[in-house]
């Protein structure tokens, strides 16, 4: 599945430029669904964190 949509700023992955939102990745967690834009429920652990898409469900840091 390719992602349409950037999971930091929203924008679509075609538009600009993502170096920095994939730069900033490396340390945050996803803002947005890659799959639908939608916002993300976020939580950040000491562990880790998860983000949740109500249609499209859960990823988790590794």
């Amino acid at each position: 599945m390719e992602a349409t949509w950037c999971d930091r700023c929203g924008a679509g992955t075609s538009v600009g430029d993502h170096d920095g939102c994939a730069a900033a990745r490396a340390w945050e967690p996803p803002r947005f669904c890659a799959r639908c834009r939608r916002r993300m429920k976020v939580q950040v652990l000491p562990a880790g964190w998860s983000a949740r898409c109500v249609e499209h469900g859960e990823v988790r840091s590794s």
